[in-house]
């Protein structure tokens, strides 16, 4: 059976992929900061679907936390078949009044963790090949503070990665979702219907995820869940920066 490690893994998206992929009898490697969520969402999933389930409690803004996961990752006697780089959160827009040792821990989980993870999983996916599926975000492509500039970088990358490792049977895939209902917007505070997006906006956990894989499996270097942002990312291309700045001010998500 193939195996799949997934970070950010106790909730929202990296649960629904870890559900998604056992339910395919994926056998998984789960990583999160609280071990306790973990080891419940593992039980569960044994139990369900009976698939091995291993545990990798880490915080990815530390780099002892991302080194434990990236000697999992290069494992060759236990090799994994798909890296799902998910782990993430959110902050304020307002860069300017936020604390910077917050704002460089955002750039540290969304961009160094996930290329140092995927430089990990080369070493092993080369010529035996895999894939790794970057969850980035249909803000990669519309100027909106840090969180933002983070996504695309992952959606850049990835393109050039996917090209690239092709020839070596490894893709990448940058995963971008519009707003989806996960705990993610809860952890900053924002309970649901506060967000201050409209509701046509929000997204199902489980389309995002089955459409992530259904592109990965394709060999896609970029995934739109839903017709609505694929219109919105074209429309990205023909519309200012000013423009689509100021459009991406809106809410307080």
């Amino acid at each position: 059976m193939p195996t799949a490690l997934i970070t950010g893994a106790s909730a929202g998206l990296g649960a629904e992929f870890a559900r998604q992929l056992a339910r395919r009898r994926a056998d998984l490697v789960l990583v999160a900061r609280s071990e306790d969520a973990l080891e419940t969402l593992g039980a569960e999933l044994r139990s369900e679907y009976g698939v091995a389930v291993e545990i990798i409690p880490a915080d990815l803004a530390d780099e002892a936390g991302v080194e434990k996961v990236a000697v999992r990752l290069r494992d060759t006697a236990d090799p994994i078949d798909l890296l799902v780089n998910n782990a993430g959160f959110g902050l304020p827009l307002q860069f300017a009044d936020n604390d910077i040792d917050d704002e460089v821990r955002h750039l540290r989980v969304h961009v160094e963790a996930s290329m140092r993870l995927m430089h990990a999983a080369l070493q092993s996916m080369r010529g035996r090949g895999g894939r790794i599926i970057n969850v980035a975000s249909v803000a990669g492509v519309i100027s909106r503070s840090t969180y933002s500039a983070c996504k695309a970088w992952l959606i850049g990358f990835s393109r050039w990665a996917n090209a690239e490792y092709t020839r070596d049977g490894v893709s990448v895939t940058a995963l971008c979702p519009g707003f989806t209902h996960t705990s993610f917007h809860e952890r900053m505070g924002l309970a649901a219907g506060q967000e201050g997006v409209p509701g046509i906006m929000w997204l199902n956990a489980r389309d995002v995820v089955r459409v992530g894989l259904r592109d990965a499996a394709r060999g896609r270097s970029v995934s739109v869940p839903s017709l609505r942002y694929k219109v919105i990312v074209a429309l990205t291309r023909l519309l200012p920066s000013t423009l689509t700045s100021r459009v991406a001010r809106r809410g307080r998500v």
